[in-house]
């Protein structure tokens, strides 16, 4: 249970993780659904859901350079918990 939730510590993580679930995302879309991060810690969360293996980074190897990032099996299995943690939250405010 704490290396899950070090998986997912982080202002942003979460909000990146729900975007993914709908869709992969290229980088761009998710700093302009993410208002308010900077590309530097878009970059540094994404790296770090990826080496955690909640994430999968797909590179198309085209010649303008064009990368996705999706949700991995591992990801997906914890999206449940996700949603159930944050409905929690919603129904016991601070």
């Amino acid at each position: 249970m704490i290396r899950v939730v070090r998986m997912i510590q982080g202002r942003w993580k979460l909000p990146i993780l729900f975007r993914l679930y709908a869709a992969p995302l290229r980088t761009l879309q998710l700093k302009r659904d993410l208002s308010g991060i900077s590309q530097k810690m878009l970059t540094q969360h994404l790296r770090e859901l990826e080496r955690d293996g909640l994430v999968v980074r797909t590179d198309h190897g085209e010649r303008l350079p064009r990368v996705e990032y999706g949700l991995s099996d591992a990801g997906l299995r914890l999206l449940p918990l996700l949603r159930e943690a944050r409905d929690f939250s919603r129904a016991h405010p601070p």
